[in-house]
């Protein structure tokens, strides 16, 4: 029994308006608009919408969302605002605290990371990594709440080497974008449904495989619809392999922090609802899922942690 979670961001539920929306332009699996329509989903899957905005005025962001959906705290009424970018001491502390990966180890149970990182980048941050640079400089990094999550939970983050070796997978999927980065060591391209397979057999030995896509978010803030259809197609492919590959007692969620993609008509962040995509044992539980707190509980249920599918727990401090 393996909980895959996809996390996407920068994917909102817009209008079916091709003019402005990439995802009006195919039945993408994350073409959900406004409404509550979108194309039929394969395998039984069901589509939820979740608020991002949790109550909290102004434009939904990427430190507070993700470390809603990471922690089931609301993470805006926390701070009192949603915050950019990377996450404040506050909310690293709220990560570090309640994140579902240290939730999942303080249970006994085991979670992996599919992204894999430079050991630059993670020797910068201060996280333990084996082998040789990848860049001759490194700019300056900044910890992502998704790389504050899972160091609380202990485990070990994957590198480069892992993706060379199949254990691992680029943010791209394919590696052809990383390829880009002036690496020291060529990395093998693969296709998004190779890298399926590859997410797919580190699930097989976890309670919870997890995986962060953020070109979509990218191309919303380029405005770019030729960036956004293309970052679209390789995960669209990644996420049907997926679901092809599920077993019977596996389950898929997939969704995203906040709104942006979905509209290119502005470079911001927009206050749409977000997808909550549900495959296999998670088919009949995402639609409960209102707003991004409903999202640790559900993954923490799916992976079997007594008490964890009822209602997210009340904000509290960190």
């Amino acid at each position: 029994m393996s909980v895959l979670f996809v996390f996407v961001d920068g994917v909102g539920a817009g209008r079916p308006d091709p003019a402005v929306n990439p995802l009006a332009h195919r039945p993408f699996l994350l073409s959900r608009f406004e409404d509550g329509s979108g194309p039929d989903l394969p395998s039984g899957g069901r589509a939820g919408l979740a608020d991002a905005r949790l109550g909290v005025p102004g434009r939904p962001q990427s430190a507070t969302g993700q470390a809603t959906i990471l922690t089931g705290e609301n993470a805006p009424a926390l701070l009192g605002k949603h915050l950019l970018g990377f996450p404040n001491p506050r909310l690293r502390t709220l990560l570090q605290v309640h994140s579902v990966y240290r939730r999942l180890a303080e249970a006994g149970r085991r979670a992996v990371f599919a992204n894999a990182y430079p050991v630059d980048y993670l020797r910068a941050l201060g996280y333990p990594a084996d082998g040789e640079a990848e860049f001759d400089v490194l700019r300056r990094v900044r910890a992502s709440a998704t790389t504050v999550a899972f160091a609380a939970g202990g485990g070990a983050f994957r590198t480069f080497d892992d993706a060379r070796a199949g254990r691992g997978l680029t943010h791209d999927l394919t590696a052809r974008r990383a390829e880009g980065l002036g690496l020291r060591r060529r990395l093998p391209i693969r296709t998004p449904e190779e890298a399926a397979g590859i997410f797919q057999g580190l699930a097989g030995g976890a309670d919870l495989a997890a995986f962060e896509f953020f070109e979509t978010d990218e191309a919303g803030h380029a405005r770019s619809m030729s960036r956004a259809l293309d970052a679209l197609d390789r995960l669209d492919r990644f996420l049907r392999a997926l679901v092809a590959g599920l077993g019977p007692e596996d389950s898929l969620v997939v969704t995203s922090d906040h709104g942006n993609l979905e509209d290119l008509s502005t470079r911001n962040h927009t206050l749409a609802r977000v997808p909550v995509l549900g495959f296999g044992r998670a088919a009949g539980r995402v639609e409960a899922v209102r707003d991004l707190t409903g999202l640790a509980p559900l993954l923490l249920g799916l992976a079997g942690l007594p008490g964890a599918a009822g209602a997210p727990r009340p904000t509290g401090q960190a």
